[in-house]
């Protein structure tokens, strides 16, 4: 069949047959208009092909995808550079390419770890970096001293016991927040100060709400571990950072004017650099949050009988301030707590203690789950002692006089009623007012176009299996391709859908045949490498 490729201006016919695959057709393509390609550890430079609105995919023939002959394919030269590093997060388990410069390799351990604060939102007090080998990775040292070459992958480490707490300040989830806080007191403040900056990083209101009442200040730097406060002179320049310029940096102005109302010296709060949350938000372009901070910044502030410019009174306010301080510092100076550590608390030597920012569980730290204990129902069955005392002979006897109830049994007229109300709470469940969470996780269902519902009253046929035996064949066939695919049949049907919705310009029914093809195609690969003969013959029931 003939198709037509545009490239840069020109339109020129291929011939090529239907079973031909992408990759076939780019090197066609690349001989025909002499297209230089190439591909090293800094970059790459390849050929994208363009139908329907989606970039097809090198392994897939022509005829999966729909393409007949007289078909326009849009031809582009793409250029990409490749990370240079690696990041493996141990709490999202996800690995992040940091897309810098080559000369990053000879910056330091801490200009990298700037780098990834700013695109995970975690503070730089919280993790660490480690080499593949699993060698620690200090902020004074260069990438070079670790032997640091293109494409290597480091490890983000954690405090141990902190994994399932950063999970929840990542996901702005306040009861998982407040289930694996520290029991110490000093690591406890530590970590609302944490949770603040990370949810005004991430703009969750609730739990920058909850982080203020438990005494968090958005103008208060984040500062280091307790761990680490003897080490306070070779410690990161952004522990200085505060919540308010997390603020300032993200954009989130809900958050900002819940920091200012809080407390007006976040408008002259400035970081390890000297740079106040206008300057921060200027610098990355959040015009809303820029006009916001000037007008607070000249506004005045009215008394009963004087109005005094918002500076004036930000400057009254911080000397009232060192007055305060200064005079409970003269009370009470047996309990004045100076810059470091004092006897007694946990320090953290680097190279000398047991790291302790390996990543570990809330549980394999040494932590227990208040909540487990209070979960455990009673055994079912308590068989009374006569040595036990009066109380716990009385408590047996009620257990054993209670009776277990049992649902009634649903008749076979009450299953469409039943069916009914259940998928009434599953649209209640998955309403997008976000009271309630969605229990049915995919990550392709967001990607896949459903048709406008019907309202036509008819009936659609039943189906009927064509062999006694056939539902023990579709078990087993089902299990089969659930082992080799990694994905169950259902999960494959709605994969191949999401990828057939990238085909923009196609009808729904369109994008519906193609996706039918490409899961058919996954079956019979699976086939003819496993023996499947069954999924070969009986695709339609897959999908």
């Amino acid at each position: 069949m003939r198709i037509f490729i545009a490239f840069e201006g020109s339109f020129e016919p291929f011939d090529v047959s239907a079973d031909e695959t992408v990759e076939t057709v780019k090197l066609m393509i690349k001989d025909y208009f002499h297209i230089p390609l190439s591909e090293d550890k800094q970059g790459r430079r390849y050929l994208e092909l363009v139908y329907a609105g989606a970039a097809l995919r090198n392994s897939w023939s022509l005829a999966d995808v729909g393409i007949s002959s007289c078909s326009t394919l849009k031809c582009f030269v793409k250029e990409e550079d490749k990370p240079i590093l690696y990041v493996f997060n141990a709490v999202t388990q996800e690995t992040m390419p940091v897309l810098e410069d080559i000369s990053l390799l000879g910056k330091k351990v801490s200009d990298l770890r700037t780098l990834v604060t700013q695109r995970c939102g975690l503070p730089v007090s919280v993790y660490c970096l480690r080499t593949p080998q699993g060698l620690e990775m200090y902020d004074c040292n260069t990438l070079e001293d670790y032997q640091m070459d293109l494409g290597t992958t480091l490890r983000l480490d954690v405090w141990d016991g902190w994994k399932e707490f950063l999970m929840g300040c990542l996901l702005g989830q306040k009861l998982k927040v407040q289930r694996y806080l520290s029991k110490e007191g000093p690591v406890l403040k530590y970590q609302r100060r944490v949770a603040l900056y990370m949810a005004a990083f991430h703009g969750y209101t609730d739990l920058s709400e909850w982080a203020l009442k438990q005494g968090a200040k958005p103008h208060e730097a984040v500062g280091a571990h307790p761990y680490r406060a003897w080490c306070y002179e070779a410690l990161h320049a952004d522990v200085s950072r505060c919540p308010v310029h997390a603020a300032a940096e993200t954009g989130r102005l809900l958050i900002l004017k819940a920091f200012v109302n809080c407390s007006v010296l976040c408008l002259v709060c400035k970081d390890a650099a000297g740079q106040t949350p206008l300057t921060i938000a200027a610098r990355h372009g959040h015009e809303d949050c820029v006009l916001y901070l000037l007008n607070k910044m000249w506004s005045t502030v009215s008394f009963l009988k004087i109005a005094v410019p918002m500076m004036i009174y930000i400057k009254i306010k911080q000397w009232i301030l060192r007055a305060q301080n200064h005079s409970l510092h003269k009370s009470q100076l047996s309990r004045a707590r100076g810059s470091g550590a004092k006897v007694g608390d946990t320090v953290m030597v680097d190279g000398f203690t047991t790291p302790r920012m390996t990543s570990k569980s809330w549980q394999k730290a040494g932590n227990r789950d208040s909540q487990s204990t209070l979960s455990k129902l009673p055994p079912l069955k308590e068989q009374t002692s006569r040595k036990a005392g009066s109380s716990l002979v009385v408590s047996q006897r009620c257990s054993r006089d209670q009776t277990l109830t049992l649902p009634p049994q649903v008749d076979a007229n009450m299953f469409s009623d039943l069916q009914r109300h259940q998928q009434e709470n599953w649209k209640r469940t998955t309403a997008p007012n976000g009271k309630q969470e969605m229990h049915i996780k995919n990550t392709y269902l967001p990607q896949v176009p459903l048709p406008p519902f019907s309202r036509v009253g008819y009936s659609h046929p039943s189906f009927y299996y064509a062999m006694p035996h056939a539902e023990g064949l579709l078990r087993s066939s089902f299990a089969s391709f659930s082992q080799y695919s990694g994905r169950t049949p259902r999960e494959n049907a709605v994969y191949c859908l999401a990828v057939a919705s990238a085909f923009k310009e196609k009808r729904w029914l369109q994008q519906l045949g193609i996706a039918r093809v490409l899961a058919k195609k996954s079956i019979s690969t699976l086939t003819t490498q496993e023996g499947l003969a069954m999924c070969e013959n009986h695709p339609e029931i897959t999908l």
